[in-house]
């Protein structure tokens, strides 16, 4: 199995699990997931190191060039609160810092995007852009970016969700400021990129991963056609 399939794989049986103990709550889905993301990891790809939320960060995974970043459960408060599907599982595989195998599994929606088979770009539409806003935690940036580009808010849950609605054609930009770790967007990132949309920081820099701080603070996923608008918009006075 390659890497773009062991990561479309993983993602399904940990979206699988989580249904079957959603009940239980999102603590106990965080732990049951990462065990077994953890335990699958180990077996398939045992020479690879692993950066997961749910772990404590072992410094090894700075010697590898192939490091395996996993958010088991991105979206815990979605995930409580059933029926609610924006709530994702992220698994990627970063290769000398680049994502270059990725999944996202959308459990409650039936749905695991993935590298091996990237969706294809939906056709834009016409009207307003529109932003993927948290519904509880609206970064800093989505404001400036309502007032200059008169975009429409969508509200919903986890970075997995909110980027595979761009993916899925439901939106047009996510962007975020004020904080996330790079197991927030590397699985994103890596089927954003797959799918043919742009990835970058809010300055237009890349993305790096299996960084000694794995704090990665700020992300944009956009339609390609609107990179240029979007960091304009995003950094001119």
């Amino acid at each position: 199995m390659d890497d773009h399939a062991l990561a479309a794989a993983l993602a399904e049986q940990a979206g699988s699990l989580l249904l079957d103990i959603r009940g239980q709550g999102g603590a106990e889905g965080d732990r049951q997931s990462n065990e077994l993301l953890l335990r699958l990891l180990a077996q398939a790809r045992p020479d690879d190191a692993v950066l997961s939320e749910e772990s404590a960060d072992d410094p090894v995974r700075l010697t590898r060039g192939r490091v395996w970043i996993i958010d088991p459960l991105d979206g815990t408060r979605e995930y409580g609160e059933p029926p609610r599907d924006d709530w994702a599982v992220h698994v990627a595989l970063a290769v000398n810092g680049t994502p270059t195998a990725g999944a996202v599994g959308l459990p409650a929606a039936g749905l695991v995007l993935h590298t091996g088979e990237p969706p294809a770009l939906a056709a834009p539409t016409s009207g307003p852009v529109r932003l993927a806003v948290s519904r509880t935690r609206p970064p800093a940036c989505v404001d400036q970016l309502v007032a200059r580009l008169d975009a429409a808010l969508v509200p919903m849950g986890s970075a997995g969700a909110k980027a595979m609605a761009v993916v899925r054609g439901d939106v047009d930009v996510y962007a975020h400021s004020g904080g996330q770790y790079e197991w927030d967007s590397a699985a994103p990132v890596a089927v954003a990129h797959a799918a043919g949309l742009h990835t970058s920081r809010l300055d237009g820099g890349p993305l790096r991963y299996n960084e000694p701080n794995a704090y990665l603070p700020d992300l944009l996923i956009c339609r390609p056609e609107l990179a240029d608008t979007v960091l304009r918009a995003l950094h001119d006075a």
